[in-house]
């Protein structure tokens, strides 16, 4: 089978071009006119080997990138990764191109494969297209110093490391890596052709949720087993919107931590009202703390700041339905006290009046006769009347007592004072941790 030369077949296509409908009327190529393409083209390709690099042998390839930033379709904290799509522009010389003139010539995307081409990547890419509507969107141009010009549109998705711990308040530093596949550092060299003005796009993108707050780029070296390769880096800062996650997330729960402050001024004796407010406002926190991790990564090795405030609202909420309860119950032990000292008192009065016993006396003879003996029944009924007094007394004041001490640790003087105090305590402690919680994660 006859095997024929990739420049034999450019060749071809070239001449084709000219002298078919691409440009009726004459044979032009541009500001070239026939005489001057062919034997140009026919020179370039003569000898030319798409599978040797640039000064083989005589030295690495300098190769310089410039990036335009078309837009950043998406960021996702759960998948640690953002999507671009981007313009990769790409410039070397291989002095087998050289022409005379001062002109440029554009060949068409796809021929690219009849000539040397870098072998750049994206390293950190976990998906990544070339765009092809409607035909592969690539560019070929080559000058007539040699200089070759490759820019093409591509759309990736590249990962991006969190750090999630400030969430909402986060800013978030991602990269662009573009490296080497096979040549090495003494092969090719990677370099930034107008340093952080190689990349465009930047100021000018907006996105949803960030705000892009500063961008660089470095010159690096990726080290593997089979050696060094070349290696650039953009580096950007993003910056969360914080904006919607107050009108979403912190403003609800603020406001449904007011509305748990409520039952401090209804009466403890409506119950049921009470207790709603309370129950309510504790499921609404939850449902609320759900909804906000929906969009989040489930990784127990981040503590968010939105789960820090969540934490501390449904704490408040939950504390002023303990509230309640500890209230309600100081309130029923306060009666219950009070029927027990009635009841003491109650049994004091009545071993009282059953205590004391009827003097004997009598105005007829016979009591005179008996006097000595009735005096001194009367006086020996009169001193264990007292004894026995004295001894009911003192039992049913002991018991007085023991039960008074027994329940005063948990007894208060007026329950409604919790309510009246719980009225100034959770705003002002509310309030001293929102100033601490909002210094710490802005500023610090």
């Amino acid at each position: 089978m006859k095997f024929t030369h990739p420049l034999t077949i450019l060749t071809q296509v070239l001449a084709l071009t000219q002298s078919d409908c691409m440009f009726p009327g004459g044979n032009h190529w541009g500001d070239w006119n026939d005489s001057q393409l062919q034997p140009t083209i026919q020179k370039l390709m003569k000898g030319y080997n798409r599978y040797l690099r640039p000064n083989f042998n005589a030295g690495p390839v300098e190769i310089g990138m410039s990036l335009d930033i078309a837009s950043i379709d998406a960021i996702s904290e759960i998948n640690m990764d953002y999507t671009a799509t981007i313009f990769l522009r790409q410039r070397w010389r291989d002095s087998r191109l050289v022409f005379p003139g001062n002109e440029s010539v554009s060949v068409d995307g796809r021929l690219v494969s009849l000539l040397w081409i870098p072998d750049t990547f994206i390293p950190d890419s976990k998906r990544s297209f070339l765009h092809d509507v409607t035909v592969d969107n690539r560019l070929i141009r080559i000058f007539s110093n040699g200089t070759v010009l490759y820019a093409l549109r591509i759309t990736a998705t590249i990962a991006c490391n969190m750090d999630l711990t400030k969430y909402p308040m986060d800013r978030q530093v991602c990269t662009l890596q573009l490296e080497s596949w096979g040549y090495n550092l003494q092969d090719v060299v990677f370099y930034w052709t107008r340093g952080n003005d190689s990349v465009k796009g930047l100021d000018t993108l907006r996105l949803a949720q960030y705000s892009v707050e500063t961008y660089y780029t470095s010159v690096s070296q990726a080290v593997y087993e089979t050696g060094l390769y070349p290696k650039l880096v953009l580096h950007f800062a993003l910056r969360r919107n914080v904006l919607f996650f107050i009108l979403e997330t912190y403003v609800p729960s603020t406001l449904l931590v007011v509305l748990s402050w409520v039952s401090f001024w209804i009466s403890q004796s409506s119950v049921p009202a009470r207790t709603c407010i309370g129950v309510t406002t504790v499921l609404t926190m939850t449902t609320l703390m759900m909804g906000a991790r929906t969009s989040l990564p489930n990784a127990n090795c981040f503590i968010k700041a939105i789960d820090v405030y969540l934490g501390i609202c449904f704490t408040f909420i939950f504390g002023a339905l303990l509230e309640y309860a500890c209230a309600h119950f100081c309130t029923m032990q306060h009666q219950t006290l009070g029927d027990i000292h009635r009841e003491l008192l109650r049994e004091f009065e009545d071993s009282n009046g059953n205590g004391s016993m009827p003097m004997v006396s009598s105005g007829q003879s016979n009591q005179l006769q008996r006097e000595p003996n009735d005096q001194l029944v009367t006086s020996v009924s009169e001193s264990d009347s007292t004894e026995e007094k004295r001894g009911k007394g003192c039992c049913l004041t002991t018991v007085k007592t023991a039960s008074q001490r027994a329940v005063s640790m948990f007894n208060v003087e007026n329950p409604h004072n919790i309510d009246r105090h719980s009225r100034t305590v959770f705003p002002l402690a509310f309030l001293a941790v929102n100033v601490l919680y909002w210094l710490y994660y802005l500023f610090i």
